[in-house]
């Protein structure tokens, strides 16, 4: 793997692969946190609106531009990130990256367009206001951050992406999408020096083309192992609100550590692994799916942010067993709270951490993805090894305090739709 930064601010990662395919990504530092001065879920709007046409390409032009090669095209918007990533055969890689590169640096949001962009928006929110599993945990993680610019949900409002106006969009997109601030990841079956010396070439295209060198990214900027204060505390609360649905959706959850405290998010991220991971044999799973049949799916979730982050357990159950759910989730956290796990149970635990990473790794766009984020975050990336050594270092006792740290009374919030 081959890593830097060029003279303009650009970060970069590049990764050899055996594939025919080649993936790439551009990971930009600017998401929903980052919207003050602008209308709510101007950073979602931007990625829609991106495609819509460029100083060269028109909308119809860029939806096909890949899509007759084989290739794949597509964006997605977190709290802190926008990213727009490409699948391709290999031999279609540079058609892949300039035309990321162009989408943001030259998109020029033509009225006409938006328009009708803006109608796709607003109709995401109302489906997702009309999915009780999805609209529930944006309205935990609103209340959980509240006073923070991370309680603004992804999408906005209504009221607010109604107000975004194509100058909006172009400002946002100057401040915001410079090389400083930006990630170009790529994983492709390509020699890595001769990788570097055409993306080396796409980046002085980038920074002839007059966008300034600038590098303004806090997280890069904040140490490893650093976390900087969470910016507000909330009180904890136990909201339940009637949605007059056939069955009741559920978040319990609380704020986590971040994604500058290590080792202690490695740690948080095996105690969600063990409580509602992927996996069939994680503790909510088999005791509230597979013994008891109360639920048709629960997880545990974490997300990390800069300064802060969230463990969430969500699920959905009839309403008559809501009560049960609640009580059987309770004493699984009291127990991992107050007894170890035995030896050979954390083994097992630990070996199965490490091969669903090693497996995930194997995705070639999860890596490139992966990648992306890693140098915006630290401007490095961790190895396997690394990896491997700092998950080895865990031990019981790190669990359990761990548990002990998000389980407590004074921790824990929960919201229900009933």
């Amino acid at each position: 793997m081959r890593s830097g930064v060029f003279p303009s601010g650009l970060r970069y990662a590049l990764k050899r692969s055996g594939r025919a395919v080649a993936f790439c990504s551009l990971t930009i530092g600017a998401g929903t946190r980052d919207e003050a001065g602008y209308p709510a879920g101007i950073a979602h709007f931007v990625e829609h609106t991106l495609f819509r046409g460029t100083a060269r390409k028109s909308a119809a032009v860029i939806g096909s531009y890949l899509d007759k090669l084989g290739g794949e095209l597509n964006a997605y918007t977190t709290k802190e990130e926008i990213v727009l990533h490409a699948t391709v055969l290999k031999e279609d890689l540079p058609k892949a990256v300039k035309l990321l590169f162009e989408l943001a640096t030259e998109a020029t949001f033509p009225e006409n367009e938006i328009e009708t962009e803006r109608g796709v928006v607003l109709d995401e929110i109302i489906s997702y206001k009309d999915n009780p599993a999805e609209d529930v945990y944006d309205r935990f993680e609103s209340l959980l951050f509240d006073g923070s610019p991370l309680a603004t949900p992804i999408l906005g409002t209504t009221a607010s992406v109604k107000r975004i106006s194509p100058e909006m969009l172009r400002r946002f997109v100057a401040e915001k999408f410079v090389p400083g601030n930006m990630v170009l990841s790529i994983v492709a079956d390509v020699d890595e020096a001769l990788l570097e010396k055409r993306v080396r070439k796409w980046a002085d295209a980038l920074e002839a083309a007059g966008h300034v060198p600038f590098v303004a990214n806090k997280k890069a900027d904040a140490p490893q192992g650093t976390c900087p204060a969470a910016e507000t505390s909330v009180p904890v609360f136990n909201k339940v609100v009637d949605k007059r649905h056939h069955e009741a959706n559920a978040v319990i959850g609380c704020r986590a550590p971040s994604l500058y405290e290590m080792p202690e998010r490695l740690v948080c991220a095996m105690l969600a692994n063990i409580l509602g991971g992927p996996a069939s044999n994680s503790l909510l799973n088999k005791e509230l799916r597979e013994k008891r049949g109360w639920v048709y799916g629960i997880e545990c979730s974490y997300t990390q942010y800069a300064d802060t982050g969230i463990l969430a357990i969500t699920f959905g159950c009839d309403k008559t067993n809501l009560e049960q759910c609640l009580g059987a989730i309770g004493k699984i956290l009291q127990r991992l709270k107050e007894t170890p796990l035995s030896g050979s149970q954390f083994k097992a635990y630990r070996k199965q951490l490490l091969g669903q990473l090693a497996i995930s790794s194997e995705a070639g766009e999860a890596q490139c993805l992966s990648m992306g984020k890693s140098m915006l975050s630290w401007g490095r990336i961790m190895t396997p090894d690394e990896t491997r050594a700092a998950i080895a270092a865990i031990t019981p006792a790190d669990l359990q305090a761990m548990a002990a740290r998000l389980f407590a009374p004074d921790s824990l919030s929960s919201l229900v739709y009933l």
